[in-house]
């Protein structure tokens, strides 16, 4: 029988989100298979193999336990706060980017996938093709592009459609780190929870850093931190009397032993109090959902880091998330281009 092949009409368009992903729970036996899948990407970790897994094989006896502990601390009763957030602004952005719909057959169907762990790329474009989809957006949830997380997620998309024997159209945004909606949101999140909460003496913008080699190599990321951190902060300075040498940028989430990129948020939460420095807000870009870097690096410990070191209160201002201002004006326009 001959193969059936598409009659032509019209395409159906899908939109799919990339976010980091998650463990299935904060138990170390689901912890290990998920620090396995991220820390074997050769994005993340630009090293021989063979140099490699010996070290992650020591890794992987000892860390899960310790990170379970952490993913403890910040775990809902409905899961993840990565997932369930990422799949609350797919079902809200669906929603903005259907509202005036007249013809169902017309509907965008939105879904979130993760880069790691479940549900997968794989999964989520089946799904979407078995609705009819044949022309994919692509949206990774890093407005600043680097290899190891942009990078990392689109290439999971890619070897999707190489094994693909009618493979997806696709559009994908790399980065939005300029975007004037995005910048307008982050402007709009600080300036809400100063008015309710009150401005502190310091404002950290803090981003994930990535390894000196890989922005050595040619990463854009950095620059792009750069560029975002410089809007925002000329917006904060221009339209809320922000003194500029209080807002302060900076790169956390060290992991290992090579040099990355600085100045560190964690060495602010240290060095600040010296300098009689008793209150900080702390907000992170580069993260549009909460996740273990936002509640549990900066929210969590970095509160003991910053009084453990004399000083007194760190406020960490809530990602955009689903935010439905954000999604209608910011997310639903960037995806429709």
């Amino acid at each position: 029988m001959a193969p059936a092949h598409p009659e032509p009409h019209g395409i159906k368009t899908g939109v799919l989100l990339l976010n980091l992903g998650t463990p299935q729970s904060p138990q170390a036996k689901h912890v290990r298979p998920f620090l396995a899948e991220f820390l074997s990407d050769r994005r993340v970790i630009e090293m021989s193999r063979a140099a490699w897994y010996p070290i992650l094989g020591m890794i992987l006896a000892a860390r899960p336990k310790r990170s379970g502990k952490l993913y403890q601390n910040i775990w809902t009763e409905a899961g993840s706060p990565l997932l369930l957030q990422s799949q609350e602004v797919a079902t809200k952005l669906e929603a903005a980017l259907n509202a005036d719909l007249e013809d169902e057959s017309g509907r965008i169907p939105v879904r979130a996938a993760m880069t790691y762990g479940q549900p997968s790329v794989k999964k989520v474009i089946d799904e979407l093709k078995a609705e009819g989809v044949e022309k994919l957006i692509v949206l990774p949830l890093y407005p600043q592009y680097a290899a190891a997380s942009s990078g990392a997620a689109l290439d999971q998309v890619w070897r999707y459609l190489l094994r693909s024997r009618y493979p997806l159209a696709v559009h994908s945004v790399h980065h939005y780190e300029t975007f004037e909606p995005y910048l307008d949101a982050l402007e709009q999140q600080i300036h809400d929870y100063w008015q309710e909460h009150g401005r502190s003496q310091k404002l950290l913008i803090s981003f994930h850093g990535i390894p000196c080699a890989q922005d050595e190599a040619g990463d854009p990321y950095r620059g792009h931190c750069e560029a975002t951190f410089e809007a925002l902060k000329t917006r904060l300075v221009k339209n809320h009397q922000a003194n500029p040498d209080d807002v302060l940028m900076c790169y956390q989430s060290k992991f290992g032993p090579a040099p990355w990129l600085t100045p560190s948020t964690q060495d602010y939460f240290a060095s600040l109090p010296v300098e009689g420095v008793k209150s900080i807000d702390v907000i992170c870009p580069g993260f549009l959902t909460e996740c273990l870097e936002t509640l549990e690096e900066i929210q969590i410990t970095g509160t003991h880091q910053f009084q453990e070191a004399g000083g007194e209160v760190l406020h960490y201002i809530p990602a955009l998330g689903a935010n439905e201002t954000w999604v209608k004006h910011g997310l639903a326009p960037l995806v429709l281009g």
